[in-house]
């Protein structure tokens, strides 16, 4: 085989190497809604109107917000960087945080860390967002150490 061959199928075989984990990223793109059935330790956010609609491209996810709860209406749009980059965020509750977010096979798993109540603590907690095999059903999981996780359950609009 020659040296010009041998450089030829090592350039493919590398762009397969680096195609492979594209191809088995999920799309979360799409509307979804809540469903609080399917829900685990949401306490009274079950009686919540909850609707998430996501963008996603190759580097940036988008995730729109929008709910109801006893009347008021409130949306929030949170960034995920899907290049691992750090990114300023506010949580759901209104507190400054820093996520930074990686794929795990399927799901993408994300670090929210936020100031703790006491000065020059940090408090983090884990963020693991995937879907279903058939497409059907989001699943937002969201635990700190030491508590039950609350998993938000989402049917595909």
């Amino acid at each position: 085989m020659t040296c010009k061959i041998a450089a030829a199928l090592l350039a493919v075989l590398f762009l397969f190497v680096l195609a492979a984990p594209a191809a088995n990223t999920p799309d979360f793109s799409g509307t979804w809604i809540f469903n609080a059935a399917k829900s685990k330790n949401v306490g009274m956010m079950a009686d919540a109107q909850y609707t998430s609609t996501i963008k996603q491209t190759a580097k940036m996810l988008t995730v729109q917000d929008d709910t109801v709860f006893n009347g008021q209406k409130q949306s929030h749009e949170t960034r995920y960087d899907l290049t691992g980059a750090t990114v300023p965020n506010d949580s759901p509750m209104g507190d400054k945080a820093q996520t930074t977010s990686k794929w795990s096979g399927n799901k993408l798993v994300t670090s929210w860390e936020t100031d703790g109540a006491i000065a020059g603590t940090k408090v983090v907690r884990t963020e693991t967002r995937y879907v279903s095999d058939d497409g059907k059903t989001l699943y937002l999981e969201s635990a700190r150490a030491g508590k039950e996780p609350i998993v938000i359950v989402f049917d595909r609009k």
